[in-house]
């Protein structure tokens, strides 16, 4: 029989915590610190494959409901109080836990098991009455919005009009019966919203909850987070049900979040915020602003150093950064969980390497620490010093990096914005699990409420989007007016602001962004990094500057330096378009001896800042279209030339140049006449570039420079396009190389980026020294799609399932990965040492870099910026494999 409920805590604790897959990182952590004998309130953990029966069979099965009131019946003999007891209840909290932290997730219920007259019994054992009431009408607020789904502003409301009545500030200064008639007003907006009375039954309400839990992991927000991090729809959550205790008793009771180092920094310091007499989601929905964890220490000091020591503890025992809930009552420490912390981008790094200099992790794990997700953070932009800001406010620096943005105040604003097209920061009192999609798609996030570990901040760093929290100078109006104030100053919908989440600052307008510096730590790292792997690392580069930024950030050569983008400067696009629309060889001939000083000079510069390194060349392979000026264009210009009287030989020019390009129209010009296919037709383009590129070599070789040319024919397809293109590439180096005096070592390969060429490959190797995958457009001629026009439907393909992501984000390894096995497969079946890579921009994508290790390729290549992800990435797959 299947076991779907787990004891932990009070000496009965069954699982451990690797049994996170069944039990949810939430419940094996919790099983764990039982196990360590950290004082955990005892409970039960309902595991994942319950979920996936329960929404399998649309509810609790007969045995999953026995077994859950089991759980309750060792609950209540452990704790010694029983669920539903009018005189000393059992209450309990109900929170998901899924495998990985996922924020879309059912929020907590606190409290549950209170009713009319439990509350009066808890009242009575306690001697606390307001302590009683004020859990109450949090369970029922609690209860009604994650569980019952009425919106919880209509309970705030109702808090916020009797401390309006009553003249008070604070919720802690309530009394009993203001509390006893927010109650009231509560259950009445639930008969009301609901036509039925709020549930009394105990045992009604637990079940309802973990219903809800269950359902969650199918609401629009945890489907959303779900696509958004790439997390399987089939893990399903856990539920945790944990015998409550009590941060809000009193003076000496409190509640808190803390992590064991900074994460925004990596400090190796205590980091973290509490409240004194408040509940747990006090802290982490940002309703009252926490104060900070070291001054818990003057507070209740023999809970405080007893935290010190349970966080060094945990952080020994699970070897990272924790992230840990604790509630203090009475004096008496409860941890309530603990996790991973998520962390930014500079403190992942700085942790990883502090933890291997202390001891703790080898490198190899630091290298895994750190997340390709958290590398591309390090390449946000920064505010430029050196201009004036205009701080019109200042919150709590939650998510370091500058944001610039039209100011939004829903997430649905911030998804409609962002689809037109623009930057937007969403403005927010708080933030809340609903907001994930706007939070994901907006610049950065800017809150009036809550701390360094409300949701927001929490949210905000794992994704890296800059974010400033807790920010009290600014005020969000409850009318839909769409506006923010800071004391006298209104900032309307639509205004632009820039946030700095490094320093809290909310600066108005739009202030100019410089990329970040990568630290001393992500170079300690990366090099670590840069010792482990095997797949080696080159850029996709066509201008020095670019080719200088991918060197800066470790790449080992270009992989793919694309020469037509050389062409599209503005004083050579005439050159160009004439060479195209030229009638004869010769005419074409005049023109490319214009572009050969041109190349000549593109081709030193790029050799020069490679310093030896390998450069690959592609040849020219653009659709010819893309040169030539617009029909209708020529047409108006030519009915311009006529009302100006313009003379018959411009006349006849322009009407000439129409019917050129009418000729050389194409249909379809993705696969029409470019690639090898012009070189084949006019050799005397290839021939330029290959006079180019070794007169550029020869020189910088006589001037001391090493330099390693490779190049690389286009689009072929059938082995002799490769053989022709090649002996025309050959003679017309060696005929460079004699006049120079000079010899250059180079070879000659090809991009395979057709279907026809990973199937004869073995053919194409006997002419290539090298493949080079052009996935792009593998991508483009396996599936049929034109990556311009696929985000017309690719979005309701992967909403539907049809495909799992974006195939030109993220090689489709089923059907394009399976072409370019049987390419590596050929291709090595007749030169057992070819060297392959990857040159598209699939070249910077984990998923794809970790598939071109398993193929055995020899580099990937990607733009400068992400270099260092794949770096990491190609280091993380070799540790992959050596854990197999």
């Amino acid at each position: 029989m299947e076991k779907y409920t787990y004891i932990f805590g009070a000496g009965l604790t069954e699982g451990k915590s690797d049994m996170r897959n069944l039990l949810g990182g939430k419940g094996a952590n919790l099983a764990e610190m039982a196990n360590l004998n950290i004082p955990v309130p005892p409970g039960f953990t309902i595991t994942t494959e319950a979920c996936i029966h329960y929404l399998a069979n649309k509810g609790l099965t007969d045995e999953m409901h026995k077994q859950i009131l089991a759980a309750v019946d060792k609950l209540e003999n452990v704790t010694g109080k029983k669920l539903g007891d009018n005189a000393d209840p059992l209450l309990v909290s109900v929170r998901s836990g899924a495998r990985i932290s996922m924020p879309g997730m059912m929020d907590t219920v606190l409290n549950l098991g209170l009713n009319d007259i439990s509350v009066e019994g808890l009242s009575s054992k306690t001697e606390n009455p307001r302590f009683a009431y004020d859990c109450y009408r949090r369970f029922i607020s609690m209860f009604s919005d994650v569980v019952l789904g009425i919106e919880f502003n209509k309970f705030e409301k109702a808090l916020e009009a009797q401390k309006k009545k009553s003249g008070v500030e604070s919720d802690t200064d309530l009394s009993v019966d203001d509390l006893k008639e927010i109650i009231a007003a509560s259950k009445q907006i639930v008969k009301d919203e609901k036509g039925f009375d709020f549930p009394q039954e105990p045992e009604k309400q637990l079940f309802m909850a973990i219903n809800a839990v269950f359902d969650s992991w199918n609401s629009q927000r945890a489907i959303t987070y779900r696509k958004i991090n790439g997390i399987p729809g089939d893990w399903g959550t856990a539920v945790n049900v944990q015998s409550m205790v009590y941060g809000n008793m009193g003076d000496m009771s409190g509640t808190g979040v803390a992590f064991t180092r900074n994460p925004s920094t990596g400090e190796n310091k205590f980091f973290g915020e509490y409240l004194i007499n408040a509940q747990g989601e006090d802290v982490v929905a940002g309703i009252r602003t926490p104060s900070e964890i070291s001054t818990l220490e003057k507070k209740i000091p023999d809970a405080y150093k007893q935290l010190i020591d349970i966080c060094q503890t945990l952080e020994k025992h699970f070897k990272d950064m924790q992230d840990i809930e604790f509630t203090i009552e009475e004096g008496k420490l409860y941890m309530l969980q603990t996790r991973s912390g998520k962390r930014t981008a500079k403190s992942a790094t700085k942790i990883a390497v502090d933890m291997v200099e202390e001891g703790l992790i080898d490198k190899k794990t630091a290298v895994t620490r750190v997340t390709p997700a958290q590398i591309d953070q390090l390449l946000h932009p920064m505010i430029d010093p050196s201009c004036k800001q205009n701080v019109i406010a200042k919150g709590l620096p939650a998510s370091p990096g500058a944001a610039v943005g039209k100011v939004v105040f829903t997430p649905e604003d911030a998804e409609y914005m962002v689809e037109k097209g623009e930057k937007v920061i969403l403005v927010r009192t708080e933030t809340s699990p609903e907001d994930i999609g706007g939070m994901y798609v907006a610049e950065g996030v800017l809150t009036v409420r809550g701390g360094m570990t409300s949701h927001a901040a929490v949210v905000g760093r794992g994704m890296g989007k800059p974010c400033v929290v807790g920010c009290g100078d600014i005020t969000i109006t409850e009318s839909e007016d769409k506006k923010f104030y800071v004391g006298d100053l209104t900032i309307n919908e639509l205004d632009y602001i820039t946030i700095d989440g490094s320093t809290g600052s909310v600066i108005l307008g739009e202030m100019p962004l410089i990329p970040p510096e990568i630290s001393e730590d992500i170079e300690v790292l990366l090099g670590w990094a840069d010792g482990i792997r095997t797949l080696g690392v080159r850029t996709n580069a066509d201008t020095p500057e670019d080719a200088q930024k991918a060197l800066e950030l470790g790449a080992e050569g270009i992989g793919l330096c694309r020469t037509e983008h050389m062409f599209f400067e503005e004083e050579r696009i005439p050159v160009v378009r004439n060479m195209i629309l030229a009638e004869s060889k010769e005419e074409r001939e005049i023109q490319l001896a214009k572009l050969l000083p041109m190349q000549r000079k593109d081709f030193t510069e790029i050799l020069r800042v490679m310093q030896g390194k390998p450069v690959t060349i592609r040849y020219l392979d653009p659709p010819l279209h893309e040169f030539l000026p617009k029909v209708f264009e020529l047409k108006e210009d030519l009915e311009h030339l006529k009302k100006e009287g313009a003379s018959k030989d411009e006349i006849d020019a322009i009407e000439k140049m129409i019917d050129r390009v009418i000729n050389l129209h194409e249909l379809n010009p993705m696969l029409g006449h470019r690639g090898c296919r012009l070189g084949i037709t006019y050799p005397e383009i290839y021939n330029m570039q290959t006079r180019a590129i070794f007169e550029a070599a020869c020189n910088l070789h006589k001037e001391g420079i090493i330099v390693k040319p490779e190049i690389m024919i286009p689009l072929v397809g059938h082995v002799r396009e490769l053989e022709i293109t090649k002996k025309d590439v050959n003679e017309t180096a060696q005929k460079v190389m004699e006049e120079c005096g000079v010899t250059i070592e180079y070879t000659v390969g090809t991009m395979i980026e057709l279907p026809r060429a990973t199937m004869t490959a073995d053919q194409i190797a006997k002419e290539a020294e090298f493949f080079s995958f052009g996935t792009n457009d593998l991508t483009q001629t396996t599936f049929g799609f034109s990556r311009d026009d696929v985000a017309k439907f690719i979005p309701l393909y992967i909403e539907k399932g049809i495909l799992p992501e974006d195939p030109f984000v993220a090689i489709d390894q089923e059907g394009v990965g399976a072409l370019m096995k049987i390419g590596v497969e050929k291709g090595k079946s007749t030169k057992p040492d070819l060297k392959m890579g990857i040159c598209g921009e699939h070249g910077g994508e984990p998923s794809s870099i970790r598939f071109a290790y398993s193929l055995g390729l020899n580099y990937v290549s990607c733009s400068p910026y992400r270099v260092p992800i794949a770096r990491l990435v190609a280091a993380q797959a070799s540790i992959e494999n050596e854990n197999k």
